[in-house]
């Protein structure tokens, strides 16, 4: 478990964590759109940035992390699972009843980080890295070519979370 990180949202004219933005998705022209669309919010300790995420809201009632990192240092000890926590519930907050993420079909560690978190598998996109500069990505000796799409039921998820600080 990690020390209690600051989590909050990068302020207006701090620059964004780059080297973590990018460790999540190496297109800079992607990660810029997702920064103007949404909001980044950073995960901190004793002063150092050492997480984020990027929240969008896609719908009236959908909201989207469409980049999340974890420093190297502070992986496995439960800080990628505190920033989703605070991005469902800054989701619900805002009035989303779900939220989503999509990442490689490549990326297994990260598809089973999503699903303890919460979510479920609803569909895959395929192709979607193969029109893009992606074409060379590789992880697990598998090619980086599909969008695995998951959503979490943010109402639901809220009423599995108080179930557990009752019980």
């Amino acid at each position: 478990m990690v020390a209690r990180p600051v989590i909050r949202p990068l302020c207006s004219g701090e620059a964004p964590p780059w080297r973590l933005l990018l460790d999540a998705d190496p297109s800079r022209k992607d990660v810029s759109k997702h920064l103007k669309g949404g909001q980044c919010y950073v995960a901190s300790l004793d002063g150092a940035i050492v997480g984020e995420f990027v929240l969008v809201k896609t719908r009236p009632r959908a909201a989207e992390v469409m980049n999340i990192a974890v420093a190297p240092r502070w992986r496995g000890r439960g800080l990628g699972r505190k920033l989703i926590r605070r991005a469902a519930r800054l989701a619900r907050e805002g009035g989303a009843r779900r939220l989503d993420v999509g990442t490689g079909n490549c990326s297994l560690p990260e598809i089973a980080f999503y699903q303890k978190c919460g979510f479920r598998i609803v569909g895959v996109r395929r192709n979607y890295f193969a029109r893009r500069p992606y074409q060379s990505i590789r992880e697990n000796g598998i090619p980086l070519r599909d969008m695995v799409r998951l959503t979490m039921d943010l109402l639901q998820a809220a009423r599995v979370a108080a179930r557990r600080r009752r019980g």
